[in-house]
């Protein structure tokens, strides 16, 4: 055969693949049917093993279940202490993660891979305990049950009626490095559980009453060993593949079906499918596209299209292969799946043009080593064109009957050219007869050949040896002008001529077949990529629909719409979004049965054929989330098989996209409501502890006038009087700052904007705060001739209060303050400077966030309201405000207000 050396990419993945794993450790599974099979015994007993070998052994956690052999077992090994956890007034003994990363074993043992761990631990699982450990290079030994394994979780509840809640993803199975099997069978399980030996009695005589009944451990040995089974056979074809072994081995039985554009394509399914199930084996049916067949008339090539589309129905996988030689595509794709039977129609060439043309038949049989071919004969009768069915029975499929002329005229213009070369052919030959030898002149003619062969195909290339061979008999070889040659030799260069000439046009045909097909593949890779580009930087749903909807009308020629469900589940039609390629008035019902059923549905599919469109699902992990409708200008862009594979390709893309999106979307969504709980939590925090003070005080002040008001002088009621009067201002305060943050955020503040002296709000602020700054030294720097402001005097009023408000709560008692105030021609800068301990270091910006306070042990109680009061006006005033260190210590606020227009003459 071609060339048996293994892929260098498949060997370059392998060997990527394996020093992955090298750097992980070995898992190895004790696998069984059912509790009580002995998987923990088995398990013990090649710990001992190895424990025998001098290799570091750790029993992390083994469940007894109170089994006196398996106990004689755990001693002499090392036994790693329990993590106690209590849940709910209960003492829980889980595995100690941390404790075995800690002592790193070689081996260790962790029983019950299903296990869910209790609130608390690392992982809700055991088995992503067990992944950490092997990611830290450590081996683990565990034991599994069958009915735990997820993929069967539907099957166990239906076999034993008892849902399975603990189970273990099957990539845990599938990439464990080992899998023993501990069988037991179900008689000697029953007689053990009996003895006591699996349950307490008590338990033991529920269990047989329920879940240990005999049929169902029959049904659960029986998943056990198949799923052990299908195990085997996987690593058999992984070592196949990874020492090249091209040759079959007959392990597991697997039918391949080779199907042709013929009458028997649809015998030969059927009777795979009949063979499939009386060896309940896997089955293919394979369509290998030469570039012959890939110039069959259209007619044919839908027949092989429904013949595939039979097969799939019946259940079986369908592949179409692209190759030069259809027994090579055979051969090779039946070694790289260890098929071991293969089904095929009788040769339909017999006598001479079989031993002259050949016959894949006689191929298989010389080549197909340690494989069974299956021979089915066709009836002796049998008119092809009965066969020769479109799929599309009933829409002929538009613009087939436009092509033809097109295409018949195509053919008659590549004759006449062949005609015209050879001509042309002949015109150089005789001007170089007599002048050089004849063989010369065979080569012009051979170079014309080529020549039609490149451009017309074979018909054309083969008309052209034939009439070149015809007339360079007739004028260049003795006797002139006649067929019959006198010299012998020159009949040897006649026939040689004919034959080279026959097998370059046969070869440049081919070579075209091939470069078309090659162009084909690099535009779908083209489009592939291009749609997957656009996808990956779309940004909405609608970006996608957008992006879709055009590349589907480009590669399919069809009017295309993506549906959405509503909120309840009913297919909707999109909003307008201006996309001219976008397909109008579909049934929705049509779209709402594919949603429902996850299947394809429409014109040219067996479900809902009357409808003018073709509905696909589109999903993602088995999700449906939207329903692509198309309607072509023909079909056969759709069915294609090829075609098939793209528009596949195509949908998943879409579906990942989507699915893209709204993750993208629901993070958001969960983001901000994650931000929403915490700053409600924040405000909750605050108020209740900034609210309890003044309320203590207020509390204990007031009771104590109400119960000792006869034993109170006057000055001590005085006192209390002012704490109650006191407090309340500070709540009322905390009120105030709440209410206008949310005014604020909300939008709703609107600005009273006048013209208004800077000196008078400077001075409104420094009255009002005549209490608080009582014990401090302000000093205000005014520049001589300031100009008035244009703002709302009452909330720059409040941001100065609240800046004045922030130095005293974070500087020491008595430390001097200072207003300073610069004018420039368009802006008014006001700061407010402190001799505090300053800011903490990136911790500038984070001030006038909500909620945020500053941690210093000057600090007083507060909310964290303030500063983020004084940015929102100051920014609506479009302004700017900002904190930064003072170079001799302290910290200044300073905020910007615009001077956008000229303030008001007043006349004297």
């Amino acid at each position: 055969m071609n060339d048996e050396r293994p892929d260098p990419d498949q060997l370059l993945a392998r060997v990527e693949r394996d020093n992955a794993k090298a750097r992980r450790g070995r898992l190895k599974i004790f696998f069984g049917a059912a509790a009580g099979v002995g998987k923990s015994y088995s398990m013990l007993l090649a710990a001992r093993e190895r424990r025998a070998e001098n290799l570091d052994v750790l029993v992390g956690l083994i469940e007894t279940h109170g089994r006196k052999e398996t106990q004689v077992l755990l001693e002499g090994l090392d036994i790693l202490p329990t993590r106690k956890i209590n849940y709910k007034g209960t003492t829980l003994k889980e595995f100690d993660l941390d404790a075995a990363l800690k002592r790193r074993p070689a081996i260790i043992l962790v029983d019950e891979l299903a296990h869910t761990n209790a609130p608390g631990c690392r992982h809700p699982k055991r088995w992503q305990d067990i992944h950490e450990l092997l990611e830290a290079g450590i081996d683990v030994y565990t034991a599994l049950n069958v009915q735990h394994l997820e993929s069967l979780n539907d099957d166990i509840g239906q076999i034993s009626g008892i849902r399975v809640r603990e189970t273990v993803p099957d990539t845990v199975f599938e990439d464990a490095d080992e899998v023993e099997l501990v069988d037991l069978p179900p008689d000697e399980l029953l007689l053990r559980l009996k003895e006591g030996k699996i349950y307490l009695p008590q338990q033991a005589k529920d269990a047989v009453h329920h879940f240990f009944r005999k049929g169902n451990l029959i049904a659960l040995r029986e998943l056990a060993l198949r799923q052990t089974a299908n195990r085997v056979d996987a690593q058999m074809l992984d070592y196949r593949e990874g020492h090249a072994i091209r040759e079959v081995w007959q392990v597991n039985e697997r039918i391949l079906v080779c199907i042709g554009p013929n009458p028997l394509a649809e015998r030969l399914v059927r009777a795979g499918k009949r063979l499939s199930a009386s060896l309940r084996a896997e089955w293919v049916v394979a369509y290998v596209e030469t570039p012959g067949l890939q110039r069959l008339p259209a007619v044919k090539r839908d027949g092989v299209l429904r013949i595939l589309r039979l097969a799939e129905q019946l259940g079986a996988e369908t592949v179409t292969l692209s190759a030069p030689e259809m027994s090579t595509a055979i051969i090779r794709f039946a070694r790289e799946r260890n098929i071991n039977k293969i089904v095929v129609g009788k040769p339909s060439r017999r006598g001479w043009k079989r031993w002259l043309l050949g016959s894949v038949v006689d191929v298989l049989i010389s080549h197909a080593h340690n494989i069974n071919i299956y021979l089915l004969g066709s009836p002796q009768k049998e008119d092809e064109t009965e066969v020769e069915v479109s799929l599309f029975k009933r829409t002929p499929l538009p613009g087939l009957r436009q092509r033809l002329p097109s295409r018949t005229q195509k053919r008659y213009r590549g004759y006449i050219s062949a005609l015209a070369v050879t001509m042309v052919s002949t015109l150089i030959a005789s001007l170089m007869f007599g002048k050089l030898e004849l063989a010369n002149l065979v080569m012009v003619y051979l170079l014309g050949i080529v020549f039609v062969a490149t451009r017309y195909g074979q018909g054309a290339s083969i008309l052209a040896s034939l009439s070149g061979a015809v007339i360079f008999d007739l004028l260049f070889v003795k006797p002139f002008y006649s067929l019959t040659i006198a010299d012998s030799q020159y009949l040897i260069t006649l026939l040689t001529m004919l034959v080279v000439g026959l097998v370059i046009s046969n070869l440049m045909t081919n070579v075209r077949s091939q470069a078309k097909v090659a162009s084909h593949r690099e535009r779908r890779a083209a489009v592939l990529y291009a749609i997957s580009k656009e996808l990956a930087t779309s940004q909405s749903e609608e970006d996608v629909v957008r992006t879709a909807v055009r590349h589907l009308y480009s590669e399919f020629s069809s009017r295309n719409v993506i549906l959405f469900p509503d909120p309840e589940g009913r297919m909707v039609y999109p909003r307008q979004i201006g996309i001219t390629e976008s397909l109008h008035g579909c049934d929705l019902s049509v779209a709402q049965w594919v949603l429902d059923h996850n299947e394809m549905a429409g014109q040219g599919t067996n479900t809902l054929p009357g409808s003018e469109s073709i509905y696909f699902p589109i999903q993602n992990e088995d999700k449906v989330l939207g329903v692509l409708a198309m309607l072509p200008v023909n079909l056969r862009r759709v069915f294609l098989p090829e075609q098939q594979k793209l528009l596949e390709t195509f949908l998943r893309q879409i579906g990942q996209a989507i699915a893209r999106i709204r993750l993208a979307e629901q993070a958001k969504i969960t983001q901000m409501q994650i931000e929403t709980e915490r700053l409600r939590n924040s405000l909750l925090s605050a108020i209740s502890h900034d609210l309890r003070t003044p309320l203590a005080t207020i509390i204990g002040s007031a009771s104590t006038l109400l119960e000792e008001d006869n034993h109170l002088h006057k000055q001590d009621r005085l006192e209390l009087s002012r704490s109650i009067v006191d407090e309340a201002g500070r709540m009322s305060n905390l009120i105030n700052n709440i209410l206008d943050m949310a005014r604020l955020d909300a939008g709703m503040e609107e600005l009273n904007k006048e013209w208004h002296p800077v000196e008078e709000i400077i001075g409104t602020v420094l009255t009002r705060m005549q209490k608080q700054l009582s014990r401090r030294r302000v000093k205000v720097n005014l520049p001589p001739g300031m100009p008035m402001v244009y703002a709302d005097a009452v909330m720059i009023e409040q941001v100065l209060i609240n800046l004045l408000e922030n130095a005293v709560r974070y500087t020491p008692a008595g430390s001097e303050l200072a207003i300073d105030v610069e004018v420039s021609p368009n802006k008014v800068e006001i700061a407010v400077a402190d001799h505090g301990p300053g800011i903490p270091k990136g911790m500038e910006s984070r001030l006038f966030e909500k909620f945020y306070q500053g941690r210093h042990e000057a600090a007083q109680s507060g909310v964290g309201l303030g500063l983020a009061i004084c940015r929102a006006i100051v920014e609506i005033h479009g302004g700017k405000i900002q904190a930064q260190n003072r170079p001799g210590g302290g910290a200044v606020f300073t905020f910007v207000l615009p001077v956008d227009q000229l303030p008001p003459v007043i006349d004297h």
